[in-house]
Formats: C-alpha cells, sequence, structure tokens
C-alpha cells in the first residue's frame, strides 16, 4: 500500500481546512449571540429606566403596585423569549459549525 504526495497534501489540506471553517463558523455565532445578548441587555435597562420614570411620579399604593406588576410581567416574558431565542442561536451556530468537521471524518475514512 502506497501513498503518493498528492493524496498526503490533500488529507493535510482537507485537516487544516475543516477545524478553520468550524473556527470561522463558531466565531460567527458567539458574534451574533453576543450581539442578541447587546441588544436584550439595553432593551431591559430601558424599560427598567423608564419603569423608575413612571414610579417617581405616582401618587398612590395602587399605582406602584400596578407599574411594578406591569413590569415585572414584561421582564418575565421577555426574559423567556430571550433564552429561547438565545437557546435557538445556539442549536443553529453549533450545526453550522460541526458540518465541516463531520465533512473532514467522512473522507477520512
Amino acid at each position: 500500500m502506497t501513498v503518493n504526495v498528492q493524496d498526503f497534501q490533500k488529507f493535510g489540506q482537507i485537516n487544516t481546512e475543516a477545524p478553520m471553517k468550524a473556527f470561522a463558523e463558531w466565531q460567527k455565532g458567539m458574534q451574533t449571540i453576543a450581539g442578541e445578548m447587546a441588544t436584550y441587555s439595553k432593551r431591559s435597562f430601558e424599560d427598567g429606566q423608564q419603569t423608575l420614570e413612571k414610579l417617581m411620579g405616582v401618587k398612590s399604593f395602587d399605582q406602584v403596585m400596578e407599574i411594578q406588576t406591569s413590569f415585572a410581567k414584561r421582564a418575565a416574558e421577555d426574559y423567556m423569549q430571550q433564552l429561547n431565542r438565545i437557546g435557538g442561536l445556539y442549536s443553529d451556530f453549533a450545526k453550522e459549525a460541526t458540518k465541516p468537521l463531520a465533512g473532514m471524518m467522512q473522507q477520512g475514512r
């Protein structure tokens, strides 16, 4: 069984390109998730700030409870939506990042 130079070079190229592609996909996915988290943090902060401004102008305990309840409900719903969104992004980027490595493994058989 002889291995020629071209086969050896092809094997080296596959073993170099696949991890680099996987890393590029991983990097792209992490940037997307970081951007999503930054947007969520900004939105959450602004909502908290607006709620605080509303609370500063209330005149009754009932208004305080109404504003606080509304804020808590919005915050919880937004948080759950964000968790689902981030979970989906992680899943998608994991699939994309492993495709080059899976291809490398199939060619190595």
